[in-house]
């Protein structure tokens, strides 16, 4: 008969010489790699919490930049007039003045209305808003002007201006009337 055979403890078994110092040793580098990555982690997020309030920062000031830009919009739209009105002020200024004489000549009203007239004209001028007046034979342009009848048997080329009967203007070069123009008929 044969003996039963007791189970082996390995723990018994005596370590080969030196394994104890490779084990140690290779506890203390996972201990370094792991203070090492403990320390990286540790300044990541140290890293991502700072870029998250730079984040915070940065979406701020871009909010404050455009609730500001839209308040300047706001007051463009609201006092966009205002240069516009001053410099038409010296106008009335002037009608009232004439409309207070009473006694006044033709030729002193009509004076005084051209006067008025020209302070008009460089207020519009002043602003940007521009006459468009053709000339007789210019050619007609239908982005400035509007033909109200052409006119046949002239000696002028065909769509060609041959009178205005009411002038146009242009605002910053953008048309705010067309001029009315009667335009030569083709032959």
């Amino acid at each position: 008969m044969t003996e039963p055979t007791q189970p082996t403890d390995k723990s018994a078994d005596p370590a080969p010489p030196g394994a104890e110092e490779s084990e140690a040793a290779a506890f203390a580098a996972e201990a370094d790699l792991l203070a090492q990555t403990q320390a990286e982690l540790a300044t990541l997020k140290a890293k991502s919490a700072e870029l998250a309030d730079q984040f915070l920062r940065a979406k701020a000031e871009a909010e404050n930049a455009r609730r500001r830009a839209e308040e300047e919009i706001a007051k463009s739209r609201k006092f966009a007039i205002e240069g516009f009105a001053e410099s038409l002020l010296p106008v009335l200024d002037s009608l009232e003045a004439g409309l207070q004489h009473a006694d006044a000549t033709a030729a002193q009203v009509r004076e005084g209305a051209q006067a008025t007239l020209r302070q008009l004209q460089q207020a519009l001028e002043r602003n940007k808003v521009v006459q468009i007046n053709p000339a007789a034979g210019e050619k007609f342009d239908p982005h400035r002007h509007q033909a109200i009848s052409m006119v046949p048997g002239t000696q002028q080329e065909p769509n060609t201006v041959v009178g205005v009967l009411q002038k146009g203007y242009l605002i910053a070069e953008r048309v705010l009337r067309p001029a009315l123009v009667t335009v030569a008929a083709p032959q």
